[in-house]
């Protein structure tokens, strides 16, 4: 049985929804040639969210991991690496997966994403509009330059003396929306005992370790606080605010709290 059979089997049938039919996940073969390591993609403007759906399970990923990396020191991107359950099924369970990474995902790609859209690794998706495989850095840059940054919102926070953030909102809204603070570990690096990437040792950035709404918001000004102790999640040392449509939906802004 093919590597595709397998998974196939483990993971059942997934419906379609829509004009937007969710395919097998899958990991998609790393273009020949391709150079993780090359320039970051610049964004003008406000900064534009990528989010890295990954997997310690999926041979084709750490290209894409190191891609992630690089980019990440661009500081016109917020790179959020959101590594899925669904490899795991294959025998080697991923250390740093969450089911809300799956579910965001299988979101996605149920409304539909402009460029490559379905349910794959390594998949990276541009403030919720265009989907790109994670290690084609031309094709992530036309999705930053076509889908990053859509419409007048953005975020602002400053420092209170106190503890936390005082954060701004402002803009026009399509629909409703919803602030979410996000968790991440800078730098994870798991050693990885079997399946696909056995045997290895692969880096992370700025991977998911939890996340919570905040505040709702349909446009305008808004003033929101982030207090001290929502700053505390277990193995998270840094934040991120990302204003978006609830599920699977455009993402109005994003920016790192510094």
């Amino acid at each position: 049985m093919t590597r595709r059979q397998t998974l196939t089997a483990a993971l059942g049938g997934l419906a379609m929804v829509g004009a937007a039919a969710l395919v097998w996940p899958q990991s998609v073969p790393t273009v020949a040639g391709a150079k993780p390591d090359a320039p970051t993609i610049a964004a003008s403007g406000e900064p534009v969210l990528l989010e890295l759906f990954t997997s310690q399970g999926c041979s084709s990923c750490p290209p894409a991991d190191r891609l992630a990396e690089t980019l990440a020191t661009d500081p016109s991107l917020v790179v959020i690496a959101r590594p899925v359950t669904y490899w795991d099924r294959l025998g080697w369970k991923d250390s740093l997966a969450r089911e809300d990474n799956t579910t965001l995902q299988q979101d996605y790609a149920r409304r539909g994403l402009a460029g490559r859209n379905g349910v794959y690794t390594p998949q990276l998706v541009v403030d919720g509009r265009f989907g790109a495989v994670g290690s084609r850095r031309e094709d992530i840059a036309a999705g930053v330059k076509r889908y990053g940054r859509a419409g007048d919102t953005t975020i602002r926070a400053a420092k209170r003396e106190a503890g936390g953030y005082a954060v701004s909102l402002s803009g026009t809204a399509k629909g409703k929306g919803e602030l979410v603070l996000v968790a991440v570990t800078r730098k994870e690096t798991v050693g990885i005992g079997s399946g696909e990437n056995g045997g290895r040792k692969v880096s992370y950035t700025n991977v998911l370790r939890g996340e919570r709404k905040i505040a709702d918001w349909q446009g305008g000004a808004v003033k929101v606080a982030v207090r001290a102790d929502q700053l505390k999640v277990a193995g998270a040392d840094a934040y991120a605010l990302v204003l978006r449509a609830p599920g699977g939906g455009t993402v109005f802004a994003a920016r790192w709290l510094t």
